[in-house]
């Protein structure tokens, strides 16, 4: 496999993934959990790499993991259990957190830079050199698998849990009379994007995949009002962003997730206004 390709299509399988999921933060009002959980994880890294002495991916990735769903569940308990606001809850928890996180990196290992390297800029031009070997045999980009992997768990997530997930993002008094467990959607769906942000954070950064996590659906939600079909848009914008930026940054020689983000911009701005056009030219057609 070349590395264009491998860079290309672990853009597309992240993308399509944290915008699937985004599509239920955005009708959730809850698009800064990403955000939350990437800055959140940062504690976990510390203490992987205090225990392990190593900076070996999987450590870090159980580390991150770990505390990324304890994020989402003080989050939850905030919100449903102690009535604090949403966006207030999601602010203190991964405030606290990342506060945590530079503390006890100052403390255990002042001298590595872990917070940048591995939790805010991931570079997704270097997926091709980070190879899974099994023994003398190249399986291809590690990224390449885990985005891969990503994709088909959020896909069987939401193919079996799309009841639950649509009701409980509608309307929670509704599906909690039908028998609904809210919380537990809830949680999953937090832990979900934990998983997704943990995953994704190594090899396109955190930056980016707050980007994928909002915009996409953000911008899909101005077009469509069914939910399968904002799925499917917010999935189409992604995967056009991705390859899109993809190209451009080659053509330009610039950053590969810089242009990807500045892209879901664009289309976002688009998009809004197409849809100001429309509701002014309906608007003179009322008058």
């Amino acid at each position: 496999m070349t590395p264009t390709l491998a860079i290309a299509l672990t853009a597309v399988f992240t993308a399509v993934s944290c915008a699937l999921l985004g599509a239920f933060l955005v009708l959730r009002k809850m698009t800064m959990v990403g955000d939350a959980i990437s800055h959140a994880v940062l504690p976990g890294i510390a203490v992987a790499y205090w225990l392990s002495q190593s900076r070996a991916s999987l450590w870090m990735f159980l580390g991150a993991a770990a505390v990324g769903v304890f994020a989402t569940v003080v989050i939850e308990v905030l919100r449903k259990k102690l009535k604090v606001q949403s966006d207030a809850s999601i602010g203190m928890t991964f405030t606290t957190l990342f506060a945590l996180g530079v503390i006890l990196i100052t403390f255990w290992s002042d001298s590595v830079d872990l917070d940048q390297e591995c939790v805010l800029y991931g570079e997704i031009a270097y997926v091709p050199f980070n190879v899974w070997s099994a023994g003398d045999l190249n399986m291809g980009p590690i990224a390449l698998w885990s985005s891969g992997l990503l994709l088909l768990a959020v896909l069987g997530y939401i193919f079996v849990g799309y009841k639950g997930l649509k009701m409980s993002s509608f309307n929670e008094d509704y599906a909690a009379v039908l028998g609904i467990s809210v919380a537990a959607w809830n949680l999953s769906l937090m832990a979900m994007v934990s998983f997704a942000t943990v995953v994704s954070f190594e090899s396109v950064g955190a930056i980016l995949v707050v980007a994928l996590l909002v915009v996409p659906a953000a911008t899909a939600y101005l077009l469509v009002e069914k939910l399968h079909h904002l799925l499917l848009v917010a999935a189409f914008f992604a995967l056009v962003a991705a390859l899109g930026g993809y190209a451009c940054s080659r053509w330009m020689d610039t950053s590969i997730a810089g242009t990807i983000a500045t892209l879901l911009g664009v289309q976002f701005l688009m998009v809004l206004l197409y849809q100001q056009l429309i509701l002014k030219r309906n608007h003179h057609a009322v008058a």
